[in-house]
């Protein structure tokens, strides 16, 4: 009777264990996933950002791909079984033992199977993110989050006024206006103040964008103040000015901005390439243009992006085009910004509604 006992006793036990295995595995991977698909994003963005760069220096098409959405799916089939028997005798001698079979079997199966879909920019959604100008209010949303104006107008504004930024007109770069860096040193000197700032009024069918100066400067501040009124034809004598989307202003109190798209931005800043020699003795890509001049002599680019034969050691982020690597350098702190802020422009100005994302009907198993 002991051995029933025994025998009994195990397999309830061995039930109990299979019974625990049970737990969900999906709560623990969550802290683990989320940030492995987040770097995996993210890092991948990268890429496909400067490889875009790259290509367009080359005049090949920029192609972007959008994750749309990532699905981790697991599944973790698990089976136990146990046997056992015994035979018992009772009566009168000769007495036999009891005699008994015990067996056990296990196994498991974990399925970790991720679903993510891409979609292409195309069709109205690349007009709209890439080719459309950037409304000049997200232009000065981001200048009074605290972006160096100058950064900001260099990369986004193609000229204010009539005074026009560099431009790439294309296979040649067509410099700046010598007023236009002047410009921003003085709306630089401004904004460091923090005697700047702007407005939105409700006007007619569209919201009026205002730039408003404090009526106490001090003497440099008033002065920068002066510079950049007479640069831009203002009354100097207005503490508002507004602020619309244009190359020339209809009165003296007006700030015409024509600004640029993402692709435009895209197309400046690829000419910054520094490419092989050899390709440019091949005519296959345009030689590098000289830097502008501004009032302290030459402009540095906004961005540095290097190549190479063989892949960069200290890389911020490198991929490969045509036999070459190219690369910003990890301690490039000037070009790892700006690179960080294209990409956040590039989500920051999108306008409208996204396409729907594909919806995903998962099975699932326990």
């Amino acid at each position: 009777m002991d051995f029933v006992k025994r025998l009994t006793l195990l397999t309830l036990l061995l039930s109990l264990f299979a019974l625990s295995g049970c737990a969900s595995i999906g709560p623990g991977a969550v802290s683990r996933d989320r940030f492995d698909y987040t770097t995996a994003v993210a890092e991948s963005w990268k890429s496909q950002m400067l490889l875009n760069l790259v290509k367009i220096r080359y005049g090949d098409a920029p192609v972007f791909l959008d994750v749309g959405q990532i699905v981790a799916g697991y599944s973790f089939n698990r089976s136990l079984g146990a046997s056992g028997s015994a035979n018992m005798w009772q009566g009168n001698p000769p007495v036999v033992f009891p005699t008994g079979t015990a067996g056990m079997t296990a196994g498991g199966t974990f399925n970790d199977s991720p679903t993510i879909t891409y979609t292409p920019l195309a069709g109205e959604r690349f007009a709209r993110s890439l080719m459309m100008p950037i409304p000049p209010s997200a232009i000065m949303n981001v200048v009074q989050a605290g972006f160096p104006v100058e950064m900001v107008f260099r990369l986004a504004v193609q000229s204010i006024n009539g005074i026009d930024n560099r431009s790439v007109k294309g296979l040649s770069v067509v410099p700046a206006d010598p007023e236009f860096y002047d410009l921003l040193q003085n709306l630089r000197r401004i904004q460091t103040s923090g005697d700047i700032g702007m407005r939105l009024r409700p006007g007619g069918q569209e919201v009026l964008l205002q730039l408003i100066v404090r009526p106490k400067l001090t003497a440099a501040v008033e002065n920068a103040r002066f510079n950049v009124a007479s640069i831009l034809g203002l009354e100097r004598s207005s503490q508002e000015y507004r602020i619309v989307y244009g190359v020339v202003p209809s009165d003296e109190k007006e700030i015409a901005i024509l600004t640029r798209s993402i692709f435009e931005i895209l197309k400046d800043l690829s000419t910054n390439i520094t490419v092989p020699e050899t390709d440019v003795t091949e005519r296959r890509v345009s030689p590098t243009p000289e830097a502008d001049l501004g009032p302290d002599g030459p402009i540095p680019p906004l961005i540095r992006i290097a190549s190479s034969a063989n892949h960069p050691d200290n890389a911020f982020v490198a991929v490969p085009y045509r036999g070459y690597w190219y690369s910003i350098d990890d301690q490039d702190m000037r070009s790892k910004h700006m690179f960080s802020f294209i990409m956040f422009l590039f989500t920051f100005v999108e306008t409208g509604s996204k396409e729907a994302a594909p919806v995903l009907t998962i099975p699932t198993t326990r």
